[in-house]
């Protein structure tokens, strides 16, 4: 099986149906796992909920997880209505994929690398699972941290990381590619701030364990 996993931000997310037709033409099995974070942000600004990130995940209490599902239940049926009856809509607190929760940011969790028999059963039958990236608890997953940890337990050849930005800056410039140590170096510099330090890290973590990570036009090597 040559699995991708297609993680798609929440801005892009309505979207991504073209790159999954793409790759599925290409004969790959495609898993696609999606963030819903600007829809979450303003329905949380619109019940007067505070809004606080910390390392570009979002701090989750019981009130925003409440907004979180909401988002992602309808972000879900939104992008499985879009690639068509291939996709099959699924919800990972609902398929038993784990986190380690992080405490410090409320009710979120760290996801561990898996094989979700849902995931690997939807795929076998020939199926695109979609997923949301709620964990066991509930907990709220950040979705790059997800799909990587998915990319990693499921043996994906590849994981794409789509967003409205076209690969990592580096000095100004896209960069082709970078390695995992230089990736790790300038996320401790404090070079980057926001949404892309989950997403590289992410890469990164998908590098190590031997999928192929793409940001963009960055390429992100073990």
């Amino acid at each position: 099986m040559s699995l991708v996993v297609l993680k798609a931000g929440g801005r892009v997310a309505a979207g991504t149906a073209g790159e999954v037709h793409a790759l599925v033409a290409q004969g790959l099995d495609v898993c696609v796992v999606h963030g819903a974070g600007p829809q979450i942000s303003a329905e949380m600004e619109r019940r007067d909920l505070e809004i606080r990130f910390v390392g570009g995940r979002r701090v989750t209490t019981s009130a925003a997880l409440e907004v979180v599902r909401e988002a992602f239940v309808a972000l879900n049926s939104e992008l499985c209505a879009a690639i068509g009856p291939s996709a099959r809509g699924l919800f990972g607190d609902e398929i038993s994929m784990h986190a380690r929760r992080v405490s410090e940011l409320g009710l979120v969790g760290e996801p561990i690398p898996s094989a979700p028999p849902a995931i690997v059963a939807a795929l076998a039958e020939g199926f695109v699972p979609v997923l949301a990236p709620l964990a066991v608890g509930p907990l709220n997953v950040n979705a790059d941290d997800a799909a990587a940890a998915l990319a990693v337990g499921l043996g994906a050849e590849r994981i794409l990381f789509v967003s409205d930005v076209p690969g990592v800056l580096v000095s100004g410039a896209t960069a082709d590619s970078l390695g995992a140590d230089e990736a790790e170096e300038l996320i401790g510099a404090g070079r980057f701030e926001g949404g892309i330090v989950p997403k590289l890290e992410a890469a990164v973590r998908a590098a190590r364990g031997g999928v192929r990570a793409e940001i963009g036009l960055t390429a992100v090597l073990p």
